[in-house]
């Protein structure tokens, strides 16, 4: 078997670790956080988004260190493109539109960013993947009187314009 197969060669398993479980506790929290708003997404999208952006950022790391070979490098900011690409046709579809009112915007921007905070998590900088993670627990919990309200509103105006034309 080629070195790398069963374990790391650049990182230690207690690095490896506290990547994954970074991952997996930061964007568990913006998932619980809309699962407690009862959202249309429940928590799992947002870990397994996560987890495995922060695997495929590990995995690409390692296999940077396993390849000699110049001609098979490995660029890790277009592995970020790719891996923001497909997380944000994922988020569209947490987007619903009714009438004159988007839904899901909130669900779909956090499942975006749980995939950036697998990333972060993956290349090691967990200082800033806690920031971006309370950052966006602050934004989701205080911004829910406003938005409450304006969802409201934006309801009462439909149902009177339906009663207008009845």
């Amino acid at each position: 078997m080629e070195p790398g197969t069963f374990g790391p060669l650049e990182l230690s398993w207690l690095d490896i670790l506290a990547r994954i479980g970074a991952a997996i506790a930061l964007s568990l929290a913006l998932g619980i956080e809309r699962f407690i708003r009862k959202k249309p997404l429940d928590f799992r999208p947002f870990v397994i988004i996560s987890l495995a952006s922060c695997t495929l950022v590990l995995g690409v790391s390692e296999y940077g260190v396993k390849v000699d070979d110049t001609a098979l490098a490995v660029d890790p900011s277009r592995v970020v493109q790719g891996v923001l690409t497909g997380i944000g046709f994922i988020a569209a579809g947490a987007l619903f539109r009714e009438d004159k009112t988007v839904y899901g915007a909130g669900s779909a921007t956090s499942i975006w960013a749980a995939g950036a905070i697998g990333l972060i998590c993956g290349f090691g900088l967990l200082w800033l993947a806690a920031i971006l993670s309370v950052g966006l627990l602050l934004v989701l919990v205080l911004s829910r009187p406003f938005t409450d309200e304006y969802t409201i509103r934006m309801e009462e105006q439909q149902d009177d314009e339906t009663k207008g034309h009845s």
